[in-house]
């Protein structure tokens, strides 16, 4: 069985590679030990979005008087969340083999293993059958999984993973969160909205790290007004599982001091899955864990590619999308059967998005990170206390920040905190594409009311014509 492409793992980077891999015209199949759509779509962020959405409608609930609306008591349907969510993500499976018979691509149900240059063997679920495929282009795409730290192993019962924490048989009454990244922030809420007591805690001196730091702090400070508590510059050091529950000790700046909880659900982070799938008996040269590639996901044995959470760069689904479809158009473009040599991805214009409540999104340079890179900024921040959209949604905590270059104008870097900032951060991606200057989005009108608007607000701010503030 001969192939043009072979894509070895179904998330959102494989089945995007297969899929553009056969609108160019290569013969292509994809192979898959689990279900279709990876991580993301069936363990990661759709059913993390359902839980999510469960999450707000429980605050709407609990608030709706606030609106003007009378309800008597609102109480979690635990179950009832954990089985929406696992509907949604195997509607969207579905939807992924859909889209594979569409276009015409080969599903080969397994787990595969490089075994000589060109060729993949694909064993069967229960280990019995092993079949042999040839590829003259082979992407690996095979993704992560949940780091485990040595002082707090999974057990998958009472220390878990971001898996299990998506369908545990019942709803804890307190949970230790370790780790304050996108998982860890966005399980707290979802926990906390519902009625369990959370603990966060952060090994570094703040909450979701990577951002801002005014982002960092505006979240710490409405995590704690909810009734979360953080601990930061803290890191558990042992945990206890003999009893009912677990037992954390953690090392904080004041001291030893012990955490007791039903769950302990460790979101340090991911490690790379390439383990046992060949890699060595082709000689494919890896990098702290991670398979190395070029610019283009070449690895240095010709025809083998890597994409997604197994290379270096950020683990998002979006970014392994895109180096699915720069990867193959390459391909193509080598063999000229795609005219255009496509452009290698600027990852420093790369969106984040956190949905926790309220969502965080951000793109390009923290206001520090452009000062400590020699620019001269100017900064606008715009709170959406101030907006009419997000006053009348009833959701005016946080703001709206900014960051361009004082000299030429450029848009460095947007920081965002608030009600549905998720869905508006693609206008900075696309204005830092174009080279856009603070003075083309001030000439661009933007719609009233919207959070949207919040943007140009914030750079009016920065260069001294702010209107609603």
């Amino acid at each position: 069985m001969a192939y043009d492409v072979i894509v070895i793992g179904s998330g959102p980077g494989g089945y995007v590679a297969a899929i553009r891999a056969s609108q160019l015209g290569f013969k292509t199949a994809i192979v898959e030990r689990e279900s279709l759509g990876g991580i993301c779509l069936n363990w990661g962020c759709i059913p993390t979005k359902a839980l999510l959405k469960s999450a707000q409608v429980m605050e709407y609930a609990q608030h709706a008087a606030d609106y003007g609306v009378k309800i008597e008591k609102a109480s979690p349907d635990f179950p009832g969340m954990i089985q929406r969510s696992r509907a949604v993500a195997d509607k969207m499976s579905k939807g992924v083999q859909f889209l594979m018979r569409k276009n015409k691509i080969d599903v080969i149900q397994g787990t595969a293993k490089l075994v000589a240059k060109g060729q993949i063997s694909v064993t069967d679920a229960g280990g019995k059958s092993t079949t042999t495929y040839e590829g003259r282009h082979i992407i690996i795409a095979t993704g992560g999984r949940s780091k485990e730290l040595p002082s707090m192993k999974i057990d998958h019962e009472k220390i878990i993973g971001y898996r299990e924490a998506m369908v545990l048989p019942k709803q804890p009454a307190s949970m230790i969160i370790v780790g304050s990244g996108a998982i860890g922030v966005e399980f707290a809420y979802f926990y906390h909205s519902i009625g369990t007591k959370v603990t966060i805690v952060e090994f570094l001196p703040r909450i979701v790290p990577n951002e801002d730091e005014e982002i960092s702090r505006e979240l710490e400070k409405i995590y704690k007004k909810k009734g979360i508590d953080i601990m930061t510059s803290s890191e558990v050091t042992a945990v206890d599982t003999s009893g009912k529950g677990v037992k954390a000790t953690v090392k904080t700046p004041n001291g030893n001091v012990t955490l007791e909880a039903d769950i302990l659900l460790s979101a340090v982070g991911i490690v790379a899955n390439i383990e046992n799938i060949g890699l060595e008996t082709l000689g494919v040269k890896t990098e702290k864990g991670k398979i190395a590639v070029d610019t283009y996901y070449q690895t240095n044995v010709p025809g083998i590619y890597a994409i997604g959470d197994c290379i270096p760069g950020p683990a998002l689904a979006h970014v392994a999308s895109k180096e699915g479809i720069v990867c193959v158009e390459h391909i193509a473009f080598q063999e000229k059967k795609y005219a255009r040599k496509p452009e290698p991805i600027d990852y420093h214009n790369i969106p984040g998005c956190t949905y926790c409540s309220p969502e965080i999104a951000s793109v390009g340079y923290t206001e520090k990170a452009a000062r400590e890179a020699g620019y001269e900024v100017k900064v606008g921040k715009f709170p959406l206390s101030a907006s009419g959209k997000a006053t009348a949604a009833g959701a005016n905590e946080g703001f709206i920040k900014v960051v361009f270059d004082a000299k030429y104008g450029e848009w460095l870097g947007t920081h965002m905190i608030g009600y549905n900032v998720t869905e508006i951060i693609a206008e900075t991606v696309v204005a830092r594409k174009l080279e856009t200057t603070y003075q083309e989005v001030l000439d661009s009108i933007h719609p009233h009311p919207t959070i949207s608007e919040s943007v140009k607000d914030a750079i009016e701010v920065a260069y001294g014509e702010a209107i609603h503030l």
